[in-house]
């Protein structure tokens, strides 16, 4: 389980930030922002924060839904959401579009902190404060696995908005990634203009006229 050691560690104002969507055929990249102060959250809030693959769908929605709430009300949590967009993923790659979300992410957050602690190996460029990767964050730093939980909630319900327009690809159940379902009705329907062209598998598909 993730806990605060790595952030209080460090001192100051410290955020987390991860990313949710690297790895689908469609739809945006997300990613959110998340500074906390567990003295000032319940309890049970902070114990079921955790990386947000490893928990149910209801109970990511729970903790998402409280973590917003808080940061509505200003008690304990700083919270900001950024998502790069298809358009964005095939003109510069998926992976500094994901760095890009997390920017902006971070830059919407209603103070900018200290330093900016980020799941993976890379720290993005342009942000306004220090860096630092921690590999495996999201098991490990509470405030990035908040993010986590944001950043995939967030994905997952734009994703849910987008299959009741395009219903064949089952994106409410899959949310974009390539499944047997998803690359089936790909192959059978050909892509829409959610679908990442840039991705290897998908450069041999049209545009069918119904999108």
């Amino acid at each position: 389980m993730p806990d605060y050691a790595i952030e209080r560690a460090r001192g100051g104002l410290v955020a987390g930030s991860d990313e949710a969507g690297r790895g689908p055929l469609a739809g945006p990249v997300v990613a959110a922002a998340v500074i906390l102060m567990p003295d000032r959250l319940p309890a049970d809030l902070i114990a079921a924060i955790d990386d947000s693959k490893k928990l149910k769908r209801a109970i990511r929605e729970n903790v998402a839904s409280r973590l917003l709430a808080c940061a509505r009300q200003g008690n304990g949590v700083f919270a900001a959401i950024a998502a790069s967009s298809v358009t964005e993923i095939d003109r510069i790659n998926i992976l500094q579009a994901s760095l890009s979300a997390m920017c902006r992410a971070v830059r919407r957050l209603p103070q900018i902190p200290d330093l900016v602690l980020i799941d993976g190996s890379i720290v993005p460029r342009d942000l306004p404060c220090r860096a630092e990767a921690v590999i495996g964050g999201d098991a490990l730093c509470l405030s990035i696995a908040a993010a986590s939980i944001l950043a995939k909630v967030t994905r997952d319900r734009i994703m849910i908005g987008l299959a009741a327009r395009y219903p064949h690809y089952g994106w409410d159940r899959n949310a974009g990634y390539p499944t047997a379902e998803h690359r089936s009705q790909i192959a059978l329907l050909g892509i829409t203009r959610h679908h990442r062209r840039s991705f290897g598998a998908l450069r041999n598909y049209r545009t069918e006229s119904y999108d």
